[in-house]
């Protein structure tokens, strides 16, 4: 007789962790369940993008001046439309849109919750069948559920993050997040349509060997980074160096594989744009979250990404993120160049 390993589906796993919670009502449970199965939605169309007219560009640009793709836009109206009808979300900041979207419905205007997030991240690489991602993060309202919601509880520093995570769309779809008390993965079944626990307790591995930079715009980056890309390089006496340099171009699937493989993601500020391009709010902060809870770190290159108060929804900052020991060397690196 075979032995099948016990499955831990999503919503049993998220049930079972609300006893770390002593006030929890559930609420939190329901809006994560109300993500897991937008990005179930948007799992379908991505695998059937080739197949139905849902490539390419819209012919319009975002807020950020960005082109926009249909899967953006299918992407950002489908999480929009689960997070109104769970009512446990009282509004949302995303990428695509230049201001905070409030539901005013009878059950939504009155959840406990606010959520920030960039619908697809890396959406350029659609049309290469490259792997993309949905980044979120959840913070708590500010004001009471009677009040009216400002900007003011979706511009909340990182450190207040009550969950926060990710969606990688690749050769198989995983949502992985924390609620501030380690990182978990869960791989999507597509034959059942159901997240089982694959990943639990996610740490940055020892030893890490990789470092993810466009090193297209290598002639732009500061000093410090120039330099700290050449050590990654170098050959090492004890033989850790050269690291293996790999980019993906997107957020989510940079920073997973390094994650799993353990390496650092490097997107500092350039000469044409001194803050990066990364937005804190959708990008920087939700993977600091993560970095964080799986015993890694985020800078901007001076300061912790998670005591950052963003001043303003699409703010962009320079992100260095991995484990513990290769921000701090190109910290250090930074700090020579001042």
């Amino acid at each position: 007789m075979v032995t099948r390993k016990k499955i831990t589906t999503l919503t049993e796993f998220i049930m079972q962790r609300q006893y770390e919670y002593p006030h929890a009502r559930g609420s939190l449970t329901r809006l994560l369940n109300d993500i897991a199965t937008a990005a179930k939605i948007v799992n379908r169309e991505i695998n059937a993008a080739g197949l139905v007219d849902i490539l390419g560009s819209t012919g319009s640009e975002n807020v950020q001046g960005e082109t926009q793709k249909k899967l953006d836009v299918f992407a950002n109206e489908t999480f929009i439309t689960a997070l109104r009808g769970g009512g446990e979300c009282c509004a949302i900041a995303s990428e695509e849109n230049e201001k905070v979207i409030s539901f005013r419905d009878q059950y939504a205007e009155h959840g406990r919750y606010v959520v920030a997030m960039d619908p697809l991240d890396g959406s350029s690489n659609i049309e290469s069948n490259v792997s993309i991602g949905t980044i979120f993060s959840v913070y708590r309202r500010l004001g009471d559920t009677n009040d009216p919601v400002t900007e003011m509880d979706i511009l909340q520093a990182g450190k207040e993050l009550v969950a926060a995570g990710y969606v990688i769309y690749g050769s198989s779809t995983m949502l992985v997040y924390s609620t501030g008390r380690g990182v978990n993965g869960f791989t999507l079944d597509p034959s059942v349509g159901i997240f089982c626990l694959s990943h639990p307790n996610m740490q940055f591995p020892g030893n890490p060997r990789i470092y993810s930079v466009n090193e297209g715009n290598y002639v732009h980056f500061p000093q410090g980074v120039k330099s700290y890309i050449k050590y990654c390089q170098e050959d090492d006496p004890e033989g850790g160096r050269p690291y293996t340099s790999r980019y993906i171009g997107s957020l989510v699937a940079d920073f997973h594989r390094n994650l799993i493989k353990g390496g650092i993601f490097i997107y500092p500020g350039t000469e044409r744009m001194p803050q990066g391009k990364l937005r804190l709010l959708y990008e920087c902060s939700p993977v600091a979250f993560l970095a964080e809870q799986a015993g890694g770190k985020a800078s901007d290159g001076e300061r912790r990404i998670l005591d950052i108060i963003p001043q303003t929804l699409h703010q962009r900052s320079p992100f260095f993120t991995g484990p513990h020991e290769m921000v701090e060397k190109l910290e250090l690196f930074l700090q020579e160049d001042l």
